[in-house]
């Protein structure tokens, strides 16, 4: 093995080893989960050293310096205040999803209008209009960290593979019996996930677009679905109130995950492959051991339906969003509620953490967004300007900006 290269993650820590092996260029990484601005380099160095044989001593000097810049990055206090930038009069029917690339440069909506539109951070400029699909474009995503590719879901029956760049459709993935509700790529970019209402998920090859693998082991409509960092695994959440776990390479069930009593909204991995959460209209989220498909805790004190739910990348917290107006946080080792967050007007229907793990955005029916300290529970800065519902709401990959869709047929930028 020969190491050409390190690359540096900076959300969550670690440091990505580009090594050729048998003529074939291959990657791993060392995950700094635990990484703090306390931390000892030299120590953790030594660690490293002794667990990875590719980390040479003409290395070392190196890869200590990649840990102090790590450090400095953890170390810089998250103080940035949003302020609003640019309202898009995105599509003439209300929008579905938002969804950054990896750099934050460019991000996409999808509508009701059957369209899917690709923009420029930066200008607010359209840059290009997906066109092609049947009905409303449920689903979308980038193939990130490549941001080459788009898949697009639709309540048409189909998922369509398309050049981020020039816009061309290089694939239809046909298959499905109902709306695609729900689709994501695996981290290699090699492979589409889509789950639909006809009770199935489905895998497709991104390069000849060929279907892979039926997913059944569902009675109901598949409404989630998430891959594990490694690619390994597939998750998907039901109406029929359970999780399945998917080994990918062979399509077959590992865990049927069971104990919710209502429709799973979502589900999701921790980074480190270990747990999964899953959140129900049961007014509760569920935590799970990825390798045993056993449940270790149930997260409660929501009122009414839980409608997202996610991980912070250090997998150490969850964060929960409720039609009952509020958001809380729990740990994952001690599962206990550690902040309810309070202000919302109307129900909270999305959640996710910001990459340095330090907020919380959250949006719903009150039209607004809200940024949130994790600590403290203290409400940071409301998002305002919508006249409708916020169905979506994300960070870029350097948390310096947010997009937020509405049933009012904007997106907003902030930053």
């Amino acid at each position: 093995m020969k190491l050409k290269r390190f690359l540096l993650r900076y959300y969550p820590p670690g440091i990505i080893l580009e090594y050729e092996k048998g003529g074939t260029v291959r990657t791993r990484s060392i995950e700094l989960l635990d990484l703090s601005p306390e931390s000892n380099p030299d120590e953790l160095l030594s660690e490293i050293r002794l667990s990875e044989p590719l980390v040479t001593e003409s290395r070392a000097v190196q890869v200590k310096q990649l840990i102090l810049r790590l450090q400095q990055k953890l170390g810089q206090q998250d103080r940035h205040r949003f302020c609003f930038f640019k309202r898009l009069k995105a599509h003439i029917l209300p929008l579905t999803n938002v969804a950054f690339d990896k750099s934050g440069s460019r991000f996409i909506t999808g509508s009701y209008d059957r369209t899917c539109k690709v923009w420029a951070t930066a200008s607010g400029l359209e840059l290009l209009t997906l066109e092609g699909h049947r009905n409303v474009v449920y689903a979308v995503a980038f193939n990130n960290p490549y941001g080459d590719k788009i898949a697009t879901g639709s309540f048409d029956k189909t998922c369509r593979l398309w050049s981020a760049d020039t816009g061309r459709c290089f694939h239809c993935f046909t298959g499905h019996a109902a709306e695609i509700v729900c689709l994501a790529f695996n981290p290699q970019s090699t492979l589409v996930a889509t789950g639909s209402m006809d009770t199935t998920a489905r895998l497709w090859d991104v390069e000849t677009g060929e279907e892979v693998a039926t997913l059944t082991a569902h009675r109901a409509e598949v409404l989630s679905l998430a891959f594990n960092t490694l690619g390994s695994q597939l998750i998907t959440g039901s109406f029929d109130h359970s999780v399945a776990v998917w080994d990918v390479a062979s399509g077959r069930c590992l865990h049927t995950l069971e104990g919710h009593g209502a429709e799973v909204s979502n589900v999701q991995f921790n980074w480190d492959c270990s747990l999964i959460v899953s959140s129900s209209m049961d007014r509760t989220c569920k935590l799970w051991a990825a390798l045993s498909g056993q449940c270790v805790a149930t997260l409660d004190g929501h009122t009414e339906e839980v409608l997202d739910v996610c991980f912070d990348l250090s997998g150490q917290l969850v964060a929960s969003a409720s039609a009952d107006g509020t958001a809380r946080v729990f740990s994952t080792t001690t599962h206990q509620c550690l902040v309810t967050l309070e202000g919302h007007g109307g129900e909270v229907s999305t959640i996710c953490f910001s990459p340095q793990g330090s907020r919380i955005l959250t949006a719903g029916q009150d039209s607004t967004a809200r940024l949130w300290d994790v600590r403290s529970g203290v409400c940071l800065q409301v998002l305002e300007g919508h006249t409708d519902e916020i169905f979506s709401c994300v960070f870029n990959y350097e948390g310096d900006a947010i997009i937020t869709g509405s049933k009012d047929n904007t997106c907003q930028i902030w930053s």
